[in-house]
């Protein structure tokens, strides 16, 4: 059997410095944090609220945590559920875990009960990690779903103390912060508590590099939540091609990466967890995204690499000339998870002094897997170039083994090192997203000469009205360039004549009042007939997913009710 090789265009399009391809990785990644240790054993690894934890006591920790668990019954093989906001004491229990050869798995802890649950009954940990929030929602599972061992995460401990003193002043402010960040618990084993008799011994066995690592929830191309099996492998070889695209970043060498990501996410996981360990770097936690907490950081120590997406972008902007605390020093933002608007890209550049670019992923791929040169060569509106060791194809969504004409659309299909194996328990599920050893992505592009990717749309999303197919963001795109239009989702609702209609969701710039017909008339000049929205409804505001993704499933289900 013959492999196909692909052309690809994209590695003459990268910036200098930046390798064409990638050694296969080894180890694991508990590896990461033992290389930093030992070479920049006091160097700060983790700061929070301005409390700092070097690479030593960080790895001292991992080590004091993963001896515990040990004792506690936990071997390879074992789940383990991470139910934690960004705080030190995720990034220790994330690498204790593995360092048993036991599988991560990450939580939004903001989930609901019914969220949350689900998710445990599909993966069956018998041990949590959990945030003291989310402590009695997990102990009211019910007897089929219960933990065994439930380890409850007091993140205020994490804080300096003036902070923690500061919490308990008897003001409301205080108050209503320490409410927060902590409630009540009983019955269950305390983080704080973890002290094994015995350390582990060093000749534990560690993890293989193809062993399973992580299961990341994701709703994957077919809209239904499935653990995603990240190997060993996979999150390894993505930390190597995240280093790889930044070859200016030089490790150990004062490096900053502030988590203003959630972590349980593959995209804040990634980038914080396994890429800034690797380096060597500051990685600077925040428990949720807040402009005047990054803006204090910024003032003092500006962020060599930030992930994040455009809405903090654009807030991180806004706030910093409403506080006139500058964002100069930013020297590489990388945007993710939806477009990111070049009117955008423009003044955050000239306030930071650095790059601000487009990257691409999915929770399959570990999640990264193109991004835009970090260069003056980056193409705004495109998501960049494939990561070095990364292939893609576009084919015929219908015959996915047939590849369109170059330049055509079509949908992606990727393979690399950093794509999973499958979904955890649903071989149906893994056999419908893998044609040979390509994942269909599910996403439909174009790739120019040069290699740039441009997202087109979601296979899933398109709206199909009168056997025309229309991509939703090509919609949005259009009607986003209507002066009284602040945002909008456009998705498709059922029509039993035409198939599907054209809706708009809207939300109105502030103070004005939408005439929807203008709208409608506005989006004639800009596109064919069958893609202008059949109706236009306005709204306060969209959801959005915590990473601030509008969410067209939830807006139809809003609009159909």
């Amino acid at each position: 059997m013959t492999t196909y090789d692909p052309p690809r265009p994209w590695v003459a399009s990268y910036a200098a410095g930046v390798p064409d391809d990638l050694d296969p990785v080894s180890g694991c990644l508990t590896d990461l944090v033992e290389s930093s240790a030992r070479e920049y054993p006091d160097a700060t690894a983790l700061e929070f609220f301005g409390r700092e934890t070097s690479y030593r006591t960080l790895q001292q920790q991992i080590e004091r945590v993963a001896g515990a668990l040990h004792e506690r019954g936990v071997r390879a093989g074992d789940r383990v559920a991470i139910v934690l906001p960004n705080c030190p004491q995720h990034i220790v229990a994330f690498y204790a875990v593995l360092r048993l050869g036991a599988v991560a798995i990450e939580h939004n802890p903001l989930y609901t009960a019914r969220e949350l649950r689900t998710q445990f009954q599909d993966h069956g940990a018998r041990t949590a990690i959990v945030w003291t929030k989310v402590v009695s929602t997990v102990q009211d599972f019910p007897a089929d779903v219960a933990v065994d061992t439930l380890i409850a995460v007091d993140v205020v401990r994490a804080m300096p103390w003036t902070t923690r003193a500061a919490l308990r002043l008897p003001i409301a402010k205080a108050r209503e912060s320490r409410d927060a960040l902590y409630s009540p618990v009983a019955d269950v084993i305390r983080w704080d508590e973890l002290t094994p008799q015995a350390p582990l011994p060093a000749s534990h066995p560690r993890p293989a590099t193809d062993d399973l690592a992580i299961v990341q929830y994701t709703s994957g191309t077919t809209g239904t939540p499935k653990g995603a099996m990240l190997s060993h492998r996979n999150l390894l070889a993505n930390a190597a091609q995240s280093r790889a695209w930044v070859p200016s970043i030089v490790r150990g060498d004062g490096c900053v990466v502030y988590a203003v990501l959630p972590m349980f996410h593959a995209y804040g996981l990634t980038l914080c967890l396994t890429f800034a360990m690797s380096m060597g770097a500051r990685l600077v936690l925040f428990p949720k995204f807040d402009a005047d907490l990054v803006l204090a950081v910024t003032k003092k120590r500006p962020a060599t690499f930030l992930p994040l997406v455009p809405p903090i972008a654009a807030r991180l902007l806004e706030r910093s000339r409403e506080t006139g605390i500058p964002i100069a020093g930013t020297r590489i933002a990388i945007s993710g998870a939806m477009a990111l608007d070049h009117g955008l890209v423009v003044p955050f550049e000239a306030a930071s002094g650095g790059y601000l670019v487009e990257g691409y992923g999915l929770s399959e791929c570990s999640p990264v897997l193109m991004a835009n040169p970090v260069a003056d060569s980056r193409v705004p509106g495109t998501v960049g170039l494939p990561l070095p060791g990364t292939e893609c194809r576009v084919v015929d969504p219908e015959n996915p083994q047939t590849d369109v004409a170059p330049g055509a659309a079509g949908e992606l299909l990727v393979r690399g090192p950093q794509v999973f194996s499958g979904y955890d328990g649903k071989p149906e599920e893994t056999e419908r997203v893998f044609v040979g050893d390509w994942f269909r992505t599910g996403d439909i592009v174009t790739i120019d000469e040069a290699g740039f990717v441009r997202i087109v749309d979601r296979i899933k999303e398109l709206i199909i009205t009168g056997g025309f197919n229309v991509a939703p963001t090509e919609v949005e795109n259009a009607l986003r360039q209507h002066p009284d239009i602040a945002d909008v989702a456009v998705v498709g609702l059922p029509n039993s004549q035409s198939g599907e209609d054209v809706v708009a969701a809207v939300v109105p710039r502030e103070g004005v009042t939408l005439d929807t017909e203008g709208v409608r008339t506005f989006a004639r000049g800009i596109l064919t007939p069958y893609k202008v929205p059949r109706r236009i409804i306005t709204v306060d505001e969209l959801p959005r997913s915590l990473i601030g993704k509008v969410m067209r499933r939830e807006v139809r289900e809003q609009l159909q009710g």
